[in-house]
């Protein structure tokens, strides 16, 4: 059962992410995808809150523009280590160097969501942030790990979902907010937009 049927406002990702997609999914939405081309902030000035709220807005703000009609979701993650982000790998072997310094340590995973309607009229965004605690790794594991998943797209190069028990110790707060989607809170931010009009 969808937990939006047809006959209510349409509802769009604005995230091109396979793991999103999923997360939407499995939770019974029916949506669409639209991914929005948008350069996105980098100062590292700014909290990671304030950072990816801020480049999830971005996003929305691109594809509300051009859907009026329907309800937008866009959300920015970023894995920050020592209070500095940690992006994407340039290529595998900054990816290993990243498992390098996550290793035995706590870092902190950060989404920021943006909710938009009426076009970006309405716009309602939030962050959520989980900590993740990484097993101490030795080198063979992290040769091992990588070549079991793809870390070039992931930010931090790791994935919550994917052989997760080899390098994760363990997760505090929201699983889906490391996957890339706060889905606990994302529903109830939902709850209200998604509403069917009067008339």
């Amino acid at each position: 059962m969808s937990v939006n049927p047809g006959h209510l406002v349409p509802l769009v990702l604005a995230s091109g992410s396979p793991r999103r997609v999923e997360l939407m999914q499995e939770a019974g939405y029916v949506f669409e995808v639209l991914v929005p081309e948008v350069e996105e902030a980098h100062d590292e000035s700014l909290t990671c809150e304030a950072l990816t709220m801020e480049n999830a807005r971005l996003k929305g703000r691109v594809i509300a523009a051009s859907r009026p009609d329907a309800v937008v979701i866009a959300a920015d993650t970023l894995v920050y280590l020592d209070d500095k982000p940690l992006g994407k790998p340039r290529d595998m072997e900054d990816a290993a160097a990243m498992l390098r310094r996550l290793s035995g340590r706590t870092h902190r995973v950060c989404t920021g969501v943006a909710v938009l309607a009426q076009g970006g009229a309405v716009e309602h965004t939030f962050p959520v942030i989980s900590e993740v605690t990484f097993k101490p790794l030795t080198e063979e594991v992290i040769r091992e790990y990588h070549s079991k998943i793809q870390p070039l797209d992931k930010a931090g190069a790791y994935a919550v979902q994917d052989e997760s028990t080899m390098i994760i110790e363990r997760v505090e707060g929201s699983w889906s907010n490391v996957k890339g989607l706060p889905m606990e809170r994302l529903n109830d931010e939902l709850a209200s937009f998604l509403k069917p009009s009067a008339g």
